[in-house]
């Protein structure tokens, strides 16, 4: 039985759709995420899985309940982490912990071995009121918070967002101690390099499913040579590589662009080069690279765009 199903999930805000037929399966004990930008539809998906919101047509079940004759159910096997900080500002990080393990009618105590690792980060922090917090410590007390009553489901949403680089590494591992304990792991985040840290993926776009696969099978699936391209200015760069009779796509990916091309050729490089410095950029470097998910995102978007 899947740990979470949902089959063909529709939910629109008026006319706007916010989820059109998204059908997928999280197995237990997956680490997965859901990958997209902001409005992809990721927190849409995810109220409609916690039971704050009802779908527009389609069916959900998480452990095995529905979500909709099943809520009371549902929310004492789900832990829940909203992507906005929503725990109270004004009580200390002890006092939130002790609020929701009341909530749920544990203690802290009762369920210490699950959040011990987490909890003694905040410990030398245990009587600062929780609005006083760093990012990284916001969101480390949430995630305590939403794991105090033992959830067997644990949704995430874009828990790393507006946090440091370092703190985003240290909850990605906290993700993998708590996977290994056989934590179900539902986690969204509009970074591609996190998407790689999950088992499985579903990148998301405009309320749709594009593909779900593993990050390997994503990035061995992009069907294209590509190449790394730079120069002095990546604006007339761009434009240039845009105008180059073999090109597939390209897109400005950190300080070089990503140029893909309709056909392979053993001098692709070379000829690419020569091309460039015709039009006057230098020093220029072209460099064939192995695509990444954001690369086959990017790649599946322009497979939805209408033809010209």
């Amino acid at each position: 039985m899947p740990a979470v199903e949902l089959i063909n999930i529709s939910k629109s805000y008026g006319a706007t759709p916010a989820a059109r037929e998204v059908s997928l399966t999280v197995e237990a004990g997956e680490l997965f995420g859901l990958i997209g930008p902001d409005g992809a539809g990721k927190t849409t998906l995810f109220r409609i899985l916690t039971t704050l919101l009802l779908a527009d047509a389609g069916t959900a079940t998480v452990a095995g309940h529905d979500v909709v004759r099943d809520f009371r159910a549902i929310r004492n096997v789900v832990g829940y982490m909203p992507g906005k900080f929503s725990l109270y500002q004004d009580l200390t990080v002890q006092e939130n912990l002790e609020f929701f393990a009341a909530v749920f009618r544990t203690t802290v105590a009762e369920n210490y071995d699950l959040v011990r690792d987490i909890y003694e980060q905040l410990a030398p922090f245990k009587n600062r009121r929780a609005g006083a917090l760093s990012g990284g410590m916001k969101q480390k007390l949430a995630l305590c918070c939403a794991l105090i009553h033992k959830p067997t489901v644990l949704l995430l949403d874009e828990p790393t967002t507006g946090v440091d680089a370092v703190s985003r590494q240290e909850f990605w591992h906290m993700l993998g101690t708590l996977k290994a304990r056989g934590i179900t792991i539902v986690v969204s985040t509009p970074y591609m390099d996190e998407a790689a840290l999950c088992e499985r993926v579903a990148l998301l776009q405009e309320g749709q499913v594009l593909r779900v696969d593993t990050p390997d099978a994503l990035r061995q699936s992009y069907p294209w040579p590509l190449y790394a391209v730079r120069a002095a200015h990546m604006h007339p760069l761009l434009q240039d590589l845009r105008a180059y009779p073999d090109t597939h796509s390209c897109y400005a990916f950190g300080e070089s662009a990503h140029l893909s091309l309709a056909h392979a050729a053993p001098d692709a490089a070379a000829r690419l080069t020569a091309y460039l410095t015709g039009k006057g950029h230098a020093p220029v470097v072209v460099a064939p690279v192995a695509a990444t998910i954001e690369d086959t995102f990017m790649d599946l978007l322009a497979q939805q765009q209408p033809a010209a």
